[in-house]
C-alpha cells in the first residue's frame, strides 16, 4: 500500500484495518476523527508523520489474508451486520456492566473516587447509544437499504438527503467518543490498582472490550457505510 502524508486515516482504516492499531498505538482516532489527514493528526511534525507512515506500511506490508473485508461488502449486508453484530454487542454489554460497576463504586469509591465518574460516564453513555442505536435501527437503516435495493432508481429522502441523520449520527459518535476518552483516562487506561477485587478486575476488563468494539463500530459507520450511502445517494439516475 503506498501512504503518504495527505492519506485521510478513515480511508486508510476502511482500506485495511490494520492500520488501525498503529493509529491506536500512536494516539491517534481513527473512528470518531478519521477526516484527517496524516499529517494534521500529526500537527504536521515531519518526524512524527515518517515514523507512523513506516508503522502503517510495515503493518500492511503482508497479502491481507485474515480478517472481514468491510469495505468491500453490499450496503445493506454492512447495515445489517452492524446493527446484528454491534449494535446487540452494546446492549448486552450494557445490562452486563452496568451492576458490576455499581457494585465496584459501592465498595472501592472512597480509596478509588474516579470510580464515581466512571459511573456517571458510562451510564450517560448506555442511555445515549441505546437511544442513538433505535434512531438508526428504526430510520437511518432501513433507508439505507431502500437505497441499496433501488440501486440507479432514486429513493425519497423523508429527511431531505441521508446526509442529514447521517451528519446527527456522526455528532453523537463524538459525543462517545469523548467519553470513553474520559473514561480511558480516569482509569489510567483500564489499569487495576494493586487493592482491585476480582470484581473490579473483571469490570475494568469489560469497559476496555466495549471501549474497542465501540471503536469498530463507530468505524464501520463513519469510515464506511455513511460515506458509500452518500455518494450513491449523489449517483446520477440513469
Amino acid at each position: 500500500m503506498n501512504i503518504t502524508a495527505q492519506n485521510i486515516i478513515g480511508e486508510l482504516t476502511a482500506l485495511d484495518y490494520r492500520t488501525a492499531l498503529v493509529f491506536k498505538e500512536n494516539g491517534i482516532d481513527f473512528c470518531c476523527n478519521g477526516n484527517r489527514s496524516i499529517a494534521e493528526a500529526c500537527h504536521h511534525d515531519d518526524d512524527r508523520i515518517s515514523a507512523i507512515i513506516a508503522a502503517l506500511q510495515k503493518a500492511t506490508a503482508t497479502d491481507k489474508t485474515a480478517g472481514a473485508d468491510y469495505n468491500s461488502w453490499p450496503l445493506d449486508l454492512l447495515a445489517d451486520y452492524i446493527e446484528k453484530k454491534h449494535h446487540r454487542y452494546v446492549t448486552g454489554r450494557i445490562a452486563e456492566i452496568q451492576p458490576l460497576l455499581n457494585k465496584v463504586v459501592k465498595v472501592h469509591a472512597g480509596q478509588h473516587p474516579e470510580l464515581t465518574e466512571v459511573e456517571r460516564l458510562f451510564n450517560e453513555s448506555a442511555g445515549e447509544l441505546t437511544a442513538h442505536m433505535k434512531k438508526e435501527e428504526l430510520i437511518l437503516f432501513p433507508f439505507i437499504r431502500k437505497m441499496a435495493a433501488a440501486g440507479d432508481s432514486p429513493v425519497h429522502a423523508p429527511f431531505g438527503s441521508v446526509q442529514n441523520p447521517i451528519s446527527m449520527m456522526m455528532h453523537e459518535h463524538n459525543n462517545e467518543g469523548e467519553r470513553f476518552r474520559k473514561i480511558a483516562d480516569l482509569t489510567n487506561q483500564y489499569t487495576v490498582p494493586g487493592d482491585a477485587c476480582n470484581t473490579y478486575r473483571v469490570t475494568f476488563a469489560l469497559l476496555k472490550e466495549f471501549e474497542e468494539d465501540l471503536h469498530l463500530h463507530i468505524h464501520l459507520e463513519n469510515n464506511i457505510l455513511f460515506p458509500k450511502a452518500i455518494a450513491l445517494e449523489q449517483q446520477p439516475v440513469a
